[in-house]
């Protein structure tokens, strides 16, 4: 069970923290990540981190967006600084398990809405 939190409506340059509270603990699943889904489009990827603690990030989320997390707080965070307009989206936290049989089982929370507007 995930939930997200911390988005909403910032003008553009500036920044938001969204964040991700998980009902388990998160080093139990490979990987977290946020993916993103824009009116009319489909829905991306925006950053990972894996198990291990290392990170992926997409080109455009590169340099001005960081994912981080908690293990204590069983959370998972991603910062963004200098957000565009075409920033704005419905942002989902995502957790991938990976079974026996390399099958990826991914879990979704609701969202949360960054609008990125003057």
């Amino acid at each position: 069970h995930l939930v997200e939190s911390g988005g909403g409506l910032v003008q553009p340059g500036g920044s938001l923290r969204l964040s991700c509270a998980a009902s388990e603990n998160i080093f139990s699943v490979n990987a977290m990540g946020w993916s993103r889904q824009a009116p009319g489009k489909e829905r991306e990827l925006v950053a990972a981190i894996n198990r291990d603690g290392s990170t992926y990030y997409e080109d455009f989320a590169e340099g001005r967006f960081t994912i981080s997390r908690d293990g204590s707080k069983n959370t998972l965070y991603l910062q963004m600084n200098s957000l565009k307009p075409d920033d704005t989206a419905m942002y989902y936290c995502l957790a991938r398990r990976v079974t026996s049989t390399q099958a990826n089982v991914d879990s979704w929370g609701q969202g949360t809405q960054v609008t990125v507007s003057s």
